[in-house]
């Protein structure tokens, strides 16, 4: 029996051919959007509450591969929470530029705010590395009680894949499962 990935089982459920990743220590676009999801449905369970549990955590669940969940704030131009850069978390966000002098977090927070989520290109280190590399990070809301306004991301490093692509796989996977006849 052949093991199936994360990736490949996503794509069956989602009618479509895989999107596999050459490298098994590089998240694909589709664990980052069932990540970014599950994120999303936690902070909503657990409240104000789970934000601690993304916070300067590298072994937590919310860090996988080369990627992991941040949490931040739109409306109060703040990070909330970063499992690998606890300098950023109270850190105003908005003003942030990558290295190609693009505001990021604006678009993360245009991106997150649609109902789906998007996707958003931007160049920016990987985990371990200081020269930024091209990153596409996936972001949409949270229903957090008692702060309105929450938006959760994660992202790949890329240097294919477009966000028009990846939205695709974005709304595929929030799209309803129709039963089967």
């Amino acid at each position: 029996m052949h093991k199936m990935t994360l990736g490949f089982a996503l794509a069956l459920t989602l009618g479509s051919a895989p999107v596999l990743a050459a490298d098994t220590s590089t998240a694909s676009a589709e664990e980052v959007v069932a990540k970014v999801h599950e994120a999303a449905q936690y902070l909503h369970d657990k409240g104000l509450a789970g934000f601690a549990d993304f916070n300067n955590n590298k072994d937590a669940r919310w860090v996988w591969k080369d990627s992991y969940v941040f949490v931040y704030s739109c409306r109060d131009d703040a990070m909330i929470a970063h499992p690998l850069r606890p300098d950023l978390v109270g850190k105003p966000i908005l003003q942030m530029k990558d290295d190609k002098d693009k505001a990021l977090f604006e678009e993360l927070c245009k991106a997150g705010a649609k109902t789906n989520g998007g996707w958003v290109e931007y160049w920016w280190p990987k985990p371990g590395e200081g020269k930024a590399s091209r990153k596409i990070s996936f972001a949409h809301s949270a229903d957090v009680s008692f702060k309105p306004d929450i938006q959760v991301a994660a992202g790949i490093y890329d240097d294919k894949l477009t966000a028009d692509d990846l939205n695709k796989i974005a709304e595929k996977a929030a799209a309803p499962k129709k039963d089967a006849p």
